[in-house]
Formats: structure tokens, sequence, C-alpha cells
């Protein structure tokens, strides 16, 4: 068979996503019928009957929704090709992803400590998705949570969890809270929002929002605010991630730099004066 064309690809992407097959080409621009051509021309190259069809509905078969995650993937991957691509003919640039309030103390630590090269911060929750499309060349990540496939990371620090409360609260006479105790308060959310520490902070200050965070957020904490560990959660492994085949200097250095910073932290402030 001969090698499929990245329009096939984002032809079915479409189709997939939409599943109809007009809608589908009017998003991508074209006339109908000939979408239905490529998609059934596409069908019979690979030899897979990717969609079911019947007058009133498109459904992906089973081998249809494996190959619409490997398009996904495969154009993610062409973006971000391009995207390096282009920062290469730039000045050394590094683009670090960090999730809002994570790491905030130790990371400070490691712009301070990195030279090599202009460094950009980009804040997002999916740091993975901007390594993968090239938006960032490393990324502050949590281990356990996020999908770490064709990744390396290099382990950074362990954060304590800590729930955020209102500075009134009746649970913030305690030492620690359990889940069991959060709960109990209707405003408790078990997933931090996808928002801004800023915002979040507001939202518990105004008794809006309940919610866990990494002990990093610690020294962020507005009046209104105060952090309580919780004993019954486990910690959050923070990691440096980057693509397996990152070679550029700029990363290599920020890792390593980074890797001085969290030894010295580990050593302690009597051990590094």
């Amino acid at each position: 068979m001969d090698r499929l064309e990245t329009r096939e690809l984002v032809y079915f992407v479409a189709v997939a996503e939409e599943l109809h097959f007009t809608r589908a080409a009017e998003r991508l621009g074209i006339a109908q019928p000939p979408l239905s051509r490529a998609i059934s021309r596409l069908e019979r190259r690979m030899g897979v009957a990717l969609l079911q069809r019947t007058s009133r509905r498109v459904a992906l078969t089973s081998a249809g929704s494996v190959f619409l995650e490997e398009c996904r993937r495969l154009l993610e991957g062409l973006d971000g090709a391009v995207r390096r691509t282009q920062q290469a003919s730039l000045p050394p640039r590094l683009v670090l992803a960090v999730r809002p309030g994570t790491g905030s103390e130790l990371l400070a630590r490691m712009l301070r400590s990195y030279q090599s090269a202009e460094l950009e911060l980009v804040f997002t929750h999916d740091g993975t998705k901007a390594l993968r499309d090239g938006s960032a060349d490393v990324a502050l990540l949590c281990i356990g949570s996020d999908d770490l496939t064709e990744l390396r990371t290099t382990v950074v620090t362990e954060e304590r969890p800590m729930a955020l409360l209102p500075r009134e609260h009746d649970l913030t006479r305690q030492t620690a809270v359990t889940v069991a105790d959060l709960r109990r308060d209707p405003m408790y959310r078990d997933h931090c929002p996808p928002m801004g520490l800023d915002e979040i902070l507001d939202r518990v200050t105004l008794g809006r929002l309940i919610t866990v965070v990494g002990s990093g957020v610690g020294e962020r904490l507005t009046p209104g605010v105060r952090a309580v560990p919780v004993t019954d959660l486990p910690g959050t492994t923070l990691a440096l991630g980057r693509l397996k085949d990152a070679t550029r200097p700029e990363v290599t250095a920020f890792v390593r730099a980074a890797q001085s910073v969290m030894a010295g932290h580990a050593r302690g402030p009597a051990a590094t004066a």
C-alpha cells in the first residue's frame, strides 16, 4: 500500500469526530461527495472498514476508533515537528510549560539558575499536550496523573497534600484533616478546578470552594485562606518531562540546572551556605 497522505488523515479525523459527512465537509471547507469518495478510497487502500454507514447515522468501527487515535497522534506529532523546526531557525529559546500554582518555590530557583538561553513560561493544565504538539520544550508534570507515554522524566520534588480552607472555617482549628472531614462541607471538590491559582484562592476566601492542592502553594496563600495538611491522601511527585528524542542543548542544560538546584534543596540551607 502506498504511504497515506496527511490530507487523508485530516479528512478521516473530521468525519470520525463529526460522525456526519455533511458537517465534516463544511468543517473542512470542501463538498460532501468528494469527501465521501476520499474516505471510501482510504478504506479500500487499507483493506479495513473504518466507518459503519446507514441512511440515518455514521459510526466508527472498532478499527476506526483505533485509527482515529493514531491519526490524532500522528497529526499532533507533525504539528510539533513543524514548530520545533521553526524554532530551530530562531535564537536559542526554551519554553517551559507549568501547571498554575505547582512547585512555585523550587521552580523559581530553577529559573534563576538557568542561564543558557531565553526562557518563556507557558501556564497550562495539560503539560503533556504542550510537549507533544511542540508548544513547550520542557514541562513540570505530576507523576501518576499525567500521561507520560513517549516522555522522559526527571523527578523534581514531592508535594504534600494541603486543603485550602476559608480563614474562619472550623477545620482550620485542626492540625490536620481527612478527606471525610472535607466532604462534610458542600463546597469541597475532590479535584482542583482547572483555573488559575488566583481565582482558586479568591473562591476559597469567599467560601465558594474547598479543595486540595500541593504544599508548594503554601507561600502564595492570601490572608483569607488557610492550608491544612490532609493525612489520608498521597503526596504528588513532580517531575520535569520532555520528549524522549529531545536533543536540543537548551533542554539538556535546563534539566542539568534543575538537578543542581534539586541537589542543593535536598542538602538543605546549612549544607549549601
